[in-house]
């Protein structure tokens, strides 16, 4: 459970902000309108702190939540700038388009991926199969997976496969990632923008359908991660 402790606003009330922001393709100063419009007086740095401080908190819930997924996986990274700085989201997808597991980072580097791929691994299990680009990067930090299983003495390794063309589903789902951030008028930080990224994966997943409900809304399956 979530605490909303502390908040002169209303859980719902935060809640509705956040998922705002992170479903739809709006600034800070849109959202602030909206919610007056709504009977809400907030402005916008307050609205960017709920974002910043509860996003992550809804990311980590995903993770216990979402449904089962498929041993076959799709890696790759996609560029985001913060102040004019390209960086760099690793996500990860079963061969159904599931999201698994996403990253922001500051490198693009084998240190990079083998920590992405550790963190996937720890929150979604061993996969049987992850396809990647050409990348060297990504190749040895799945290698590095495989060499920390024959050390704890598994003889079972992961499949690794660099065909390009079989990473398109992942490629596809950028493209909802990047749409949104888009019209945010640039990240200001790392930290800020990888809390944002956070709640744009949590809305996504909703989207695709990957939580078990009950003829719940978008915003009901949002809310219930922080119940």
């Amino acid at each position: 459970m979530i605490s909303f402790k502390g908040s002169h606003y209303p859980k719902d009330v935060i809640l509705y902000a956040v998922f705002f922001y992170v479903r739809y393709a709006v600034s800070y100063r849109d959202l602030e309108e909206i919610m007056a419009e709504r009977g809400v007086k907030v402005d916008h740095a307050t609205l960017n702190r709920w974002v910043v401080k509860y996003s992550p908190l809804m990311a980590r819930e995903t993770h216990r939540r979402k449904s089962t997924t498929s041993s076959s996986w799709r890696m790759d990274e996609t560029y985001i700038k913060i102040k004019g700085k390209w960086t760099y989201l690793y996500r990860a997808v079963d061969k159904h388009g599931k999201t698994l597991d996403f990253m922001l980072s500051e490198h693009r580097d084998e240190a990079a991926a083998s920590t992405f791929f550790a963190r996937t691994l720890g929150n979604s299990g061993w996969p049987e199969k992850v396809v990647i680009d050409k990348s060297g990067a990504n190749l040895a930090g799945l290698q590095n997976m495989n060499w920390l299983l024959l050390f704890h003495g598994w003889f079972w390794l992961i499949e690794i496969v660099q065909i390009k063309y079989l990473n398109n589903i992942i490629e596809q789902d950028h493209r909802f990632i990047k749409k949104l951030t888009r019209p945010m008028e640039g990240f200001k930080s790392f930290s800020s923008a990888s809390a944002t990224l956070d709640g744009i994966e949590v809305a996504h997943m909703i989207r695709k359908g990957q939580f078990q409900t009950a003829g719940q809304s978008a915003f009901q399956q949002f809310a219930e991660l922080a119940a």
